[in-house]
């Protein structure tokens, strides 16, 4: 199933084809890159078996907490990380990461930091309290989550639940990045078709304040649904800090 994820999602067409993709990884380059947030460690919640989300970031943060909810996925990135044959080729994405830096040849050293910044791939449950327990770490500099709790959340309650349940792995006037689609009520991996929490921009805007975050800034991006893939009609990037 995992690598019928990467593969459905990220293997459809090239990087810069893929609008929902290439403004993912524009508007982190944008967070971290351009913007910058950085510290000591980021806690990427729900990073599934991708590592796509965390090429800028692993130049901004000494030390990157991967978590995802499934064991498959975490074996998944943990493939990549021990670099063994049959591992998800995340190249292009390498690529187009370093090209937006200023020197796409820098790809092969830009994987190697990554997995150096990578120190633990661990569970997380975002509707509990503590969604890494048992293990319990010091807060983080900053959070991200892409594309993870519209799935793991039923209705806009427990989207809040899970906002407040992740700002506590995080410091006071931390920063939360997210990215979101929008407008989506289900995506397909190979044959399966998953539910997706409907969201429009105001409505993730404030159940985001509601959790205790105040908005620096908002990006979103139309999309043309793919059809086969999602039927989101929009993709979002915010970033907040907590109060």
């Amino acid at each position: 199933m995992q690598r019928d994820y990467v593969e459905t999602q990220y293997s459809f067409r090239p990087v810069q084809e893929d609008k929902k993709l290439s403004f993912s990884l524009k508007t982190l380059h944008k967070a971290f890159h351009l913007g910058g947030l950085k510290g000591d460690t980021l806690i990427d919640i729900g990073s599934g078996p991708s590592i796509y989300q965390l090429l800028s970031a692993c130049e901004c943060f000494q030390e990157i907490i991967a978590t995802d909810y499934t064991d498959q996925n975490r074996e998944e990135m943990q493939r990549w990380l021990r670099k063994e044959p049959g591992a998800f080729d995340w190249s292009p994405y390498v690529k187009y990461v370093c090209e937006l830096e200023g020197d796409r040849e820098k790809w092969a050293q830009k994987e190697e930091k990554l997995r150096r910044a990578i120190k633990q791939v661990l569970k997380c449950d975002v509707t509990q309290p503590n969604p890494l327990a048992p293990v319990s770490l010091p807060p983080a500099d900053c959070l991200l989550s892409t594309l993870c709790l519209e799935s793991a959340c039923k209705d806009l309650p427990t989207y809040r639940l899970a906002l407040e349940n992740i700002s506590s792995l995080l410091k006071p006037k931390g920063h939360l990045v997210l990215l979101a689609v929008l407008e989506d009520t289900w995506y397909r991996v190979g044959q399966h078709k998953f539910s997706y929490l409907y969201l429009d921009q105001k409505s993730l805007a404030e159940v985001v304040k509601e959790a205790g975050f105040d908005i620096e800034w908002l990006e979103e991006t139309p999309l043309s649904s793919s059809g086969a893939l999602y039927d989101g009609q929009g993709v979002c990037t915010l970033v907040a800090q907590k109060h």
